[in-house]
């Protein structure tokens, strides 16, 4: 997002941990104190499924496969990273505190807004085997004054809040953090995929009219919605570009290898916009021989379960309370599709026709020297997770640092999800 104001110094990392891919981003501050991307890494994802570790050791080489690609590309050594998390077990919920604040004389402080945050967080019950990722402030209101982006300097006998908790698994979150340990390098923080997608490719207008942004990866597709500039919901859905691909799999009676290349290439997401005549050449198994057949007919395949993973995240809104999210004017900015799903012809005309609201495609924004090849969605998130560090200098997270940097935080990491036990 273009006038952020970033974090000074050093370089940030960005690792995202996706079922198809393991990409990372890494960016230096230049001069002019914007961020350039100075090396991209990437590997085949073989130890995730659905943003889920099943195999640690496949997922530690794939890591560092994708690292030692980046740090050859810019000339650096990576010690410390931004980390994404989806799947399935990502659940999430809104709550609300309040507190008191002395006599209304004083003014509301960094520790009253503290105090009202880990109130609303103390009234979300939150199972023993799930771990708090996120802490989302919506709104504050001071007595009867709402709506309030920021309470501090104000005066009031009665703070609250709105805000947005994201949860995941305790022991996936872990396994993320091991893997990428066990690679060498230090997990800085962990942050959920949709969250650090929105940072790369949505403008702040369109957060404060309203929209939703759909994540269309490899595993899952994962959604959040904005409005009034903070998140108000996110959400998970256990469809992705790998449904698709093995339906073209089976559909054409091809590997699944030959099934990805050919839905990347020929693939749509809308039979109409297969043009007549246009054919497809299909690899045989095995023996077999190749076969020719219409590009339509591909079209008949992919466009039903690319309609289901649209019409699942519409349900989704629904379920937010979200009817008719374009006419009430909840969506007024509409909606963004990224990942690498929404690189299909006609994806975004399918969720036109789905959602009933504009969409545009999310091309990923806010590097300097961006080449054509990484802006695009499918570094979305990467490139979100490097911007979601350099807004966060607190701590200094995400920067890669000389190795004596490379213990302590994934012992503070670690030590977070503990605290549940």
């Amino acid at each position: 997002m273009k006038g952020r104001e970033m974090a000074h110094g050093g370089m940030v990392v960005g690792l995202d941990l996706g079922t198809t891919k393991i990409c990372a981003v890494i960016a230096e501050r230049s001069e002019a104190d914007v961020l350039a991307i100075i090396g991209v890494g990437n590997s085949p994802s073989e130890g995730l499924r659905r943003g889920v570790v099943v195999d640690v050791e496949k997922t530690v080489q794939s890591i560092s496969k994708a690292v030692t690609e980046a740090q050859l590309m810019a000339g650096v050594e990576v010690s410390s990273v931004y980390a994404g998390i989806a799947g399935e077990h990502i659940g999430a919920t809104n709550s609300r505190g309040v507190i008191a604040v002395g006599g209304g004389q004083e003014e509301i402080g960094e520790s009253d807004r503290e105090r009202v945050i880990e109130s609303a967080r103390a009234v979300a019950a939150v199972p023993i085997d799930r771990e708090i990722l996120h802490v989302l402030p919506q709104e504050y209101r001071v007595d009867d004054q709402c709506g309030i982006r920021d309470p501090i300097g104000m005066s009031g006998v009665r703070l609250e809040t709105n805000v947005h908790i994201v949860t995941g698994a305790v022991t996936s979150a872990q396994n993320i953090c091991k893997s990428i340990l066990r690679a060498g390098i230090e997990v800085r923080d962990i942050v959920l995929e949709p969250l650090a997608s929105s940072h790369a490719v949505l403008e702040d207008d369109e957060r404060e009219m309203g929209i939703c942004l759909l994540d269309v990866g490899g595993g899952t597709t994962d959604l959040a919605v904005f409005r009034g500039g903070t998140v108000k919901h996110t959400g998970v859905i256990g469809l992705g570009g790998q449904n698709v691909t093995n339906d073209v799999a089976v559909g054409l009676r091809t590997s699944w290898g030959n099934a990805e290349a050919i839905k990347c290439d020929a693939g749509t997401a809308l039979v109409s916009m297969a043009g007549d005549g246009e054919v497809v050449e299909v690899p045989g198994i095995g023996d077999r021989p190749p076969k020719v057949m219409p590009r339509s007919d591909l079209g008949e395949i992919i466009e039903p379960r690319m309609e289901e993973i649209f019409t699942l995240a519409r349900d989704r809104l629904v379920g937010f309370g979200l009817e008719q999210p374009f006419a009430s004017g909840a969506l007024s900015a509409g909606l963004v599709l990224t990942g690498g799903g929404a690189l299909l012809q006609g994806a975004v005309e399918l969720a036109e026709e789905v959602f009933q609201v504009p969409v545009r495609l999310g091309i990923p924004s806010g590097f300097a020297g961006m080449t054509e090849g990484v802006a695009s969605p499918i570094y979305a998130t990467a490139l979100g997770l490097v911007l979601f560090g350099s807004e966060n200098p607190i701590s200094g997270m995400g920067q890669a640092r000389p190795s004596d940097l490379a213990e302590g935080r994934f012992e503070q990491v670690i030590r977070r999800m503990k605290e549940w036990f």
